[in-house]
């Protein structure tokens, strides 16, 4: 008896350790890709954001109903994708918080704060976002935007390890899901309009030690890093870099959100951003091609070892990265089935690459024409001819402004950013969300006085030359001319199939389903659903804050769900704020739905616009020099002609009614905890007071077009 006792007790310990391995996250799990799970960013290695789920489709997603939603302490840019695992919900919210969620109810779990320091928002040039966590092993893993890489324990949210990532003493953040891989977490940085050097390290998911790490941009010093990256930098990426300014910014190429796997070949597709600074002449003499920014990664997973390379713009000088969403297929290109990748960087090329030899099939411009077209070639990407020779662009000689100033297109914000895209295999499509502010060109010229500054914007660009019109109607017009678009694209065909003209170029990431589906947000307050086959929208919901996160898609108990993060922000929000929607300041929301639910969600509460009295305030200050130190210091946080961005509104601030307190803020850093650090660093009183005297013009005028359109609103 005491044998079958302890032959019972050695069985039940087996299927408990068993059941245990089960529940944990493992490769084979996210390669299996159960349908109703969300493992993995892109939901599975291939990052496709494809779902096989089919219970909601074209004949029923009129149905779709909230089911249960949450509301979040932080009211900027919300740009997490959720993850779904044994029923638990899994996201990250702005400033790095963890969430997690019973999946069915909306029961919160349990939540983790990095508590982040105020001050590291400064260090970021698109929002204090996060795009949200990776799972392994019973673990959550979450980068934080002052560069730490923190394990949390799935169950409860305790803290298990964490581990600083970069060198906090530079202007470094991270925003980027991780991703793990053989039970290494992947994860990267952002900075490179600061003066950062990019890398990709690899660290034990157990434990948090390092593991590997790759570097994308020289060594300064001309040393061996004695990392991974070593060997090709002597062998072929040293001799395209020459002489200039980013021996002292690093040369950017920061590897901040695009990265996917195959198991097969063994290999990590990461993504590498633009050059520091921007100007290709001040950052090395306007020599070399500066491998390996804006290119394709193709690394060995185990050892962190180069394969092979794609830059997809030789010579960055416009901002245009190749961060963007990656995606793997296999697809019959020319007659054969090819294993390829799929990139839409912010160049205006749809690049198609065999992924294992990075072997150019074909790249052609996204962009669409004018509105009512679906056709790509309408506004032409003007930096280049749109033709692509010996793997090359071929550039318009015009686009480089070493000597003057061009107006190129895409502009900064690229025809296509970090919203992701979605594949759906059966349709043979790529859905992308672009933006025809990638179209609307940008007038792009050399500064000439550059000198790098530690710490703050890096570009070599001058900005004073692109002011927003000072005519209220030609306002107007530019922002209604300015749109999004949702491209169907067909990679094999390489045009695309459909397009959806969309109200802002601003816009939101993507899902694909099997039940025919495409499901997008939209910034002006909307979640929509459109037929995968034609593009017809099939729903809509309305969410009030905006949206500009990727939804994603589970199921529980035979019942699919669609989730998606609410809340607007992100750079276009910031530093293009005229040309969007107007957009209050919202805390942001999770908000899942599912077919047939009625659940309401409590409705915001709008905070009116603030109103300051300027009667008798005025300032000593020289506006024109004024409003070149905004155009040269605020301008990417707070919009052309301080026009509102998604920060305080500066026109609005009762701090321009009092000198001191104005300087207070711009010099002392009074506001420092939350963002505002002090600008000591790079301007003086005086100049601190130009730009005081600069936004009480702007508020004033700002203040006369209120009165006009409260007097032209009809009676109540």
């Amino acid at each position: 008896m005491k044998r079958v006792g302890a032959l019972a007790a050695l069985i039940a310990a087996t299927l408990l350790v068993g059941c245990n391995q089960q529940k944990g996250v493992d490769a084979t799990r996210i390669e299996r890709g159960a349908a109703e799970e969300w493992l993995n960013y892109g939901r599975t290695y291939d990052e496709q954001r494809f779902s096989p789920l089919d219970k909601i489709n074209r004949g029923n997603v009129a149905q779709l109903g909230l089911a249960w939603y949450a509301e979040f302490d932080t009211d900027r840019g919300q740009e997490a994708t959720p993850l779904m695992v044994d029923g638990v919900l899994y996201t990250t919210t702005a400033w790095s918080k963890v969430y997690a969620f019973d999946a069915r109810t909306g029961a919160q779990k349990w939540s983790y704060d990095p508590k982040v320091p105020g001050e590291r928002g400064f260090s970021a040039c698109c929002d204090v976002v996060n795009r949200g966590v990776a799972v392994w092993g019973g673990k959550v893993y979450v980068g934080t935007l002052d560069g730490r890489l923190v394990a949390l324990d799935a169950a409860t949210g305790e803290e298990k390890w964490s581990v600083v990532t970069v060198d906090q003493s530079k202007p470094y953040t991270i925003t980027m899901a991780p991703r793990v891989v053989q039970g290494r977490v992947l994860i990267g940085n952002s900075g490179a309009e600061y003066g950062v050097r990019g890398y990709l390290t690899a660290y034990d998911a157990e434990t948090g030690d390092k593991v590997w790490r790759f570097y994308t941009t020289p060594n300064p010093q001309g040393l061996p890093d004695n990392e991974v990256s070593d060997a090709i930098f002597a062998e072929k990426a040293n001799a395209t870099w020459s002489d200039g300014a980013w021996k002292h910014s690093g040369g950017g190429g920061t590897v901040w959100d695009a990265l996917a796997y195959d198991p097969a070949l063994n290999t990590v597709y990461v993504g590498v951003g633009n050059g520091a600074p921007w100007n290709h002449r001040v950052r090395s003499g306007g020599q070399g091609d500066n491998l390996f920014l804006s290119s394709i990664l193709a690394l060995d997973a185990t050892t962190g070892a180069y394969k092979w390379h794609y830059q997809t713009t030789p010579g960055e000088t416009w901002d245009y990265t190749a961060t963007q969403h990656i995606m793997l297929a296999d697809m019959n290109i020319g007659g054969s089935v090819r294993k390829v990748l799929l990139q839409a960087p912010k160049n205006g090329f749809f690049y198609v690459l065999d992924r294992t030899t990075g072997e150019l099939l074909s790249a052609d411009a996204y962009i669409p024409m004018a509105p009512e077209s679906a056709t790509p070639a309408g506004m032409p990407v003007s930096w280049s001819t749109g033709e692509v020779k010996d793997g090359r662009p071929v550039e318009n000689p015009s686009a480089r402004y070493a000597k003057s100033a061009a107006l190129v297109s895409p502009a900064p914000f690229g025809a296509h950013n970090w919203q992701p895209m979605a594949f759906n295999p059966n349709e043979g499509l790529v859905f992308i969300p672009v933006t025809t502010a990638g179209a609307l060109a940008q007038v792009y010229a050399d500064d000439p006085a550059f000198k790098y500054r530690d710490g703050g914007w890096n570009t070599g660009i001058n900005f004073n030359l692109g002011d927003l019109p000072s005519d209220e109607a030609q306002r107007v017009a530019l922002k209604a001319m300015l749109r999004g678009r949702l491209v169907a694209w067909d990679p094999a065909a390489r045009k695309p199939r459909w397009s959806v003209e969309l109200p802002s170029f601003w816009n939101a990431g993507v899902l694909a389903t099997a039940g025919g589906l495409v499901f997008q947000g939209a910034a002006e307050g909307a979640l929509h659903a459109y037929d995968a086959t034609d593009g017809k929208k099939l729903w809509s919901y309305e969410t009030t804050n905006g949206i500009i996160a990727a939804p994603m898609t589970y199921a529980l108990d035979g019942e699919q769900y669609v989730a998606v993060m609410v809340g607007y922000g992100g750079a276009g929000a910031l530093s293009a704020a005229p040309l969007l929607p107007d957009r209050p300041r919202l805390p942001g929301r999770i908000m899942v739905f599912k077919l047939g639910a009625t659940a309401q969600a409590t409705p915001y509460d709008i905070p009116p616009k603030p109103v300051i009295d300027l009667a008798g305030v005025s300032s000593r200050g020289n506006v024109a020099a004024g409003r070149s130190a905004f155009n040269a210091n605020c301008l990417v946080c707070h919009s052309p002609n301080a026009s509102g961005g998604y920060l305080p509104d500066l026109r609005r601030s009762a701090n321009l009614r009092d000198a001191t307190a104005f300087r207070s803020i711009v010099i002392d850093g009074a506001l420092a905890a939350n963002g505002m650090v002090g600008f000591d660093r790079y301007l003086n009183a005086a100049q601190a007071e130009d730009i005081r005297a600069f936004l009480i013009t702007e508020a004033r005028r700002q203040q006369g077009l209120d009165a006009a359109a409260a007097r032209a609103a009809p009676k109540k």
